[in-house]
């Protein structure tokens, strides 16, 4: 009897042990992998902020039914990369995981609360982002997103924060870091909440950063420029970039951004950037499919900067793409279109939901009273923004739209229903996200939630070492797998 005991222990410690070293020993693990193959010396991380396959495919339909009606789809560059994996996101306190929690994953390796940046779950322990290590070893390092550069995935790459909401402090680390480019988006509160703090961004100047937010200084910035700090010069919600619909001719892009990245930090000691198409996310959150699938295309067009790049050093350069998560839960598919789809439909968009706010809805409500305002006021505005014919809708469609609208005007309808307002319109102005839902399932394409959802995001790689990205695995394993291909000795 005895002797069948320590048979059984000895059999459970042989099943249990390689589980249960999974997560410290990822690195020793995948640096075996790559040992002897050399290191990759030009290193691209690409964020899809909310995207999963539902975008990515939606991106590829659209591209194909802007020209033509065949049942076929454009691949994306990332999307024809030579590996693919899939990657699950969840937290250490929920399944559906949120920017902060799944950058710290990502950035470090570590699970930690939704909100958390860079820290434990008790918020106490700090953790070390992949960045800092590749900084010491000599590398230089650029992080780059069309949403703030406090906002959570980029802060996961220079900042520890126990709230992501901690703008100023988030944004002072920024400051007081010594990384080489930061681009894209403004610094939100950089003068504190109550802009009563000295400013992150005179802090980041006496640190020694060049500072740019026009067009000109974008374009006069050359190698050896120093550490650099460069703001898209026209922004839009809360200090981001423009959404890819509405960016004008002349204004900066995301490929733009990583252009003139690959432009200041190449070196003979090599780089490593991250850009994150943060607005993937807003828009998938407002439900709005239009300005998400045209921000999947900006990503794309930013990877391909990057790939001309790779071109030119192919046997330096690894570019991984994936997303931290999903979000809107986005399908391709509704139940008013059956198994049809009319991707041609969204060509028809001109404005993202932030631009018919701005442009079109509060300047009306501004200069129109309650009882003055009149739905028919607006039909040419909303043919034009979302290409929605009001005299092809069905009676219940319109009927969405006009109780919508008067919701929107703030009336007795509004108070009446105020219960029911975050299920309708998830806190967005009701008559917007009404409009991009007719569009939605006008082109067959359906959403469930209004925030992020659970399921695992897709994960492409390409260069040197890109052999270790397949196969299913966690969001923390990135980490490991990317440190690993520059030979990085972590924790």
């Amino acid at each position: 009897m005895k002797n069948r005991i320590v048979l059984c222990l000895c059999v459970a410690a042989l099943v249990i042990l390689p589980l249960s070293c999974s997560s410290k020993s990822g690195s020793n693990a995948q640096n075996s992998l790559v040992a002897g193959k050399g290191q990759a010396k030009y290193v691209f991380l690409f964020i899809g902020d909310g995207m999963a396959m539902s975008q990515i495919t939606s991106a590829e339909i659209f591209a194909t039914a802007r020209s033509s009606k065949d049942i076929s789809i454009t691949r994306l560059g990332f999307s024809k990369f030579p590996v693919t994996g899939l990657t699950t996101t969840y937290d250490a306190g929920t399944f559906i995981t949120d920017s902060a929690s799944a950058g710290t994953a990502v950035a470090t390796g570590n699970k930690t609360l939704s909100g958390v940046i860079n820290m434990d779950v008790g918020k106490t322990q700090q953790f070390k982002p992949i960045s800092e290590y590749i900084h010491e070893a000599g590398m230089k390092v650029g992080i780059v997103s069309t949403v703030t550069l406090n906002h959570a995935t980029p802060a996961s790459f220079y900042a520890k924060a126990p709230s992501r909401s901690n703008y100023y402090d988030i944004g002072v680390q920024l400051a007081k870091s010594n990384f080489d480019y930061f681009g894209g988006g403004s610094i939100l509160q950089h003068s504190g909440r109550n802009g009563d703090q000295q400013s992150a961004i005179e802090i980041a100047k006496a640190n020694g950063f060049t500072y740019v937010d026009t067009t000109e200084g974008f374009n006069a910035l050359k190698p050896g420029a120093g550490k650099v700090i460069a703001i898209s010069p026209r922004l839009q919600d809360d200090g981001a970039m423009h959404y890819e619909l509405d960016r004008k001719p002349g204004d900066l892009s995301l490929a733009d951004f990583t252009r003139k990245g690959i432009e200041l930090l190449d070196n003979p000691k090599g780089f490593f950037m991250m850009i994150e198409g943060g607005k993937i996310d807003w828009a998938s959150h407002a439900n709005d499919a239009g300005a998400t699938i045209h921000d999947v295309l900006a990503l794309d067009a930013a990877i391909r900067v990057a790939l001309d790049f790779a071109q030119k050093h192919p046997k330096d350069t690894l570019i991984v793409v994936t997303g931290d998560h999903e979000t809107g839960g986005m399908t391709l598919g509704f139940a008013g279109t059956q198994y049809d789809t009319f991707f041609d439909k969204v060509a028809l968009q001109t404005r993202s939901y932030v631009a018919f706010d701005d442009e079109v809805l509060k300047p009306y409500k501004a200069r129109t009273s309650v009882n003055n305002a009149r739905l028919a006021d607006l039909i040419p505005a909303i043919k034009e923004s979302f290409g929605i014919d009001m005299n092809s809708l069905t009676d219940f469609q319109r009927q969405q739209v006009e109780f919508a609208f008067q919701r929107s005007m703030g009336n007795e309808i509004e108070r009446s229903f105020a219960e029911d307002q975050y299920l309708l319109y998830g806190g967005y102005e009701p008559l917007t996200v009404k409009l991009t839902q007719v569009m939605n399932q006008t082109a067959g394409i359906g959403w469930t939630s209004y925030a992020h959802t659970g399921v695992p995001v897709p994960t492409f790689a390409s260069g040197v070492h890109q052999e270790i990205f397949g196969g299913y695995y966690d969001n923390t394993d990135l980490f490991f797998k990317l440190a690993s291909t520059m030979n990085l000795k972590v924790r």
